[in-house]
């Protein structure tokens, strides 16, 4: 929070989320909120802890509940749901193996490539802070996806900080396609070395945040208003459309849930060879 490159490299990494989100729409609509983000990073760490050894458990719905059982991020029939949700949009599909009650599951080609594309994107940012190395090591050596992956979401999973983010971003995170919007409004913060109490951003309406992220307008509509009515964000004319100015505390509140996560992801590239 306090190194001065920081919002740069957040804005970054808005933009690297935004873009995978343009690119596979109807995936990141699904998993824009918060627990179903936490649900696919679970299972992701257990199909990479299982492809780098295969004496650890599988991915099937019962291990996958264990994983979230310590801060019950999800129930177990939400983790049967998530799974087969997984399987629809084709991220995750079935191991042939002679236990059939098992149901193991994999990742496909095409998760991998989005997992990826998440965890380089910010290891970039991370480089842009210290001039580090992260990202051509990644490159280099593709297992340290692997490695790192079911690290990062495992230490994630036990971060208050971040699984219980405050409630300015709360309101966005649990809300379909919450995520996308709150990404989009903190990507156009101008890199300013001061906040303003109160920061324009430019045109922001249900019209328009409804066309982006594929949601109702009435459900883009109720999330403005509910963000406005916490003094978050609000409008130069009384439409509710037009310039549009989020407020500092916003700002800092998701610079510091967000500087969990880097840290998180920092420390851990720091411990792999």
């Amino acid at each position: 929070m306090a190194d001065v490159s920081f919002a740069a490299a957040l804005r970054e990494s808005a933009f690297e989320l935004l873009a995978i989100h343009r690119r596979a729409p109807r995936i990141v609509r699904y998993v824009a909120d918060l627990q179903k983000w936490l649900l696919s990073q679970a299972a992701l760490a257990l199909h990479f802890e299982r492809k780098l050894d295969l004496s650890s458990p599988p991915l099937t719905a019962s291990n996958l509940a264990k994983f979230l059982v310590e801060n019950r991020i999800a129930s177990h029939n939400t983790a049967v749901s998530h799974l087969k949700e997984m399987a629809y949009y084709k991220l995750f599909e079935p191991v042939e193996t002679a236990d059939r009650r098992a149901n193991p599951l994999q990742a496909t080609a095409y998760a991998e490539t989005l997992i990826r594309q998440w965890f380089e994107g910010h290891l970039r940012s991370l480089d842009g802070m210290d001039a580090g190395d992260r990202y051509r090591r990644s490159e280099a050596d593709e297992t340290i996806l692997y490695r790192a992956q079911p690290r990062i979401a495992r230490r994630l999973f036990h971060h208050p900080d971040w699984y219980r983010p405050p409630e300015s971003i709360a309101l966005f995170v649990r809300s379909e396609s919450g995520s996308n919007v709150l990404h989009d409004l903190m990507a156009r913060v101008p890199l300013a070395p001061f906040l303003e109490q109160r920061t324009w951003v430019g045109d922001v309406s249900a019209r328009l945040t409804a066309a982006e992220f594929v949601i109702s307008r009435s459900h883009a509509g109720r999330l403005l208003a509910a963000a406005q009515k916490q003094g978050l964000l609000g409008w130069e004319t009384s439409q509710k459309s037009g310039d549009c100015w989020i407020s500092a505390k916003f700002v800092l509140d998701y610079r510091r849930w967000q500087a969990a996560k880097f840290s998180v992801i920092s420390e851990v590239m720091a411990n792999i060879e």
